[in-house]
């Protein structure tokens, strides 16, 4: 399910931590569980409160966390000020993410979700995905990046939240959407769909802007075995990677592939 909370709660840190955990496990309800379960996994009502519960216990674990924090805030660098992040994307532009597994190819068209397009390519531009672990690769259902290894640039893109925009495509197999914990929400993870039936996201706010036009088997390809994040699967802990950058991924999920670079072509 979407979690959602107050547009007050917006202005709280640790309550919109508990939003963004929540919204790791919205995978469960709305797609992989649901027609593919997987082992051992329920289905029907019982998986539904299950998942709610889960939900529920990762939002009131990151509830008592404090909001990521940045020491080299104070610098200079525009990677630490998303407020002058706004520059307008073109209509049409490519990506080229070069990862550990190979390279693919993200289209963006700017009409699909103007704000989007425009957020992801000032991300890029900024350099924002080198680096980042592919840390949500679940089969059949998706691969999310989007959590930078450095958690004082976590720190500065927070809250830096666009607004909605209205849906054009549907989530559908290689369609590329930004992940969000509520109405106007979205920063900076986004996620690749690996299936035509997340097309049921497409009532619960995530709007395609990008498709994968070159290297689909190449994000086929990125590493599956921790499964759906913590503490539903054996994946990481969404926050924990938010507040302790890539120290916390080496030592606990090595095997999480990486993007090298995101460069626009």
């Amino acid at each position: 399910m979407l979690v959602t909370l107050p547009r007050s709660s917006v202005r709280s840190p640790a309550l919109l931590a508990a939003a963004l955990t929540a919204l790791t496990m919205l995978g469960a309800s709305a797609c992989s569980k649901g027609d593919a379960p997987a082992p051992g996994a329920t289905t029907g009502s019982a998986s539904a409160k299950s998942e709610a519960s889960a939900a529920a216990a990762s939002a009131a674990s990151a509830k008592a966390q404090p909001a990521p924090t940045g020491s080299a805030l104070t610098g200079d660098a525009p990677i630490f000020h998303p407020e002058l992040a706004k520059e307008q994307a073109p209509d049409t532009y490519k990506v080229k993410f070069t990862t550990t597994k190979g390279d693919f190819v993200v289209q963006v068209t700017r009409a699909w979700a103007p704000n989007g397009a425009d957020r992801f390519f000032n991300l890029v531009k900024l350099g924002f995905y080198d680096g980042v672990r592919l840390h949500r690769v679940v089969d059949g259902f998706m691969a999310q990046f989007g959590v930078s290894p450095n958690p004082s640039v976590n720190g500065a893109w927070f809250k830096a939240f666009i607004p909605d925009d209205k849906r054009e495509k549907s989530n559908k197999r290689g369609l590329v959407t930004f992940a969000t914990a509520g109405a106007d929400m979205r920063t900076t993870q986004v996620f690749v769909n690996y299936a035509d039936k997340n097309a049921r996201l497409d009532s619960m706010g995530f709007t395609p802007f990008g498709e994968v036009v070159e290297g689909m088997s190449v994000v086929d390809s990125f590493y599956k075995g921790y499964g759906e994040l913590a503490p539903q699967g054996k994946g990481p802990n969404p926050f924990v990677m938010q507040s302790q950058g890539d120290a916390y991924i080496e030592k606990d999920f090595p095997l999480l592939d990486r993007i090298k670079e995101a460069k626009i072509l």
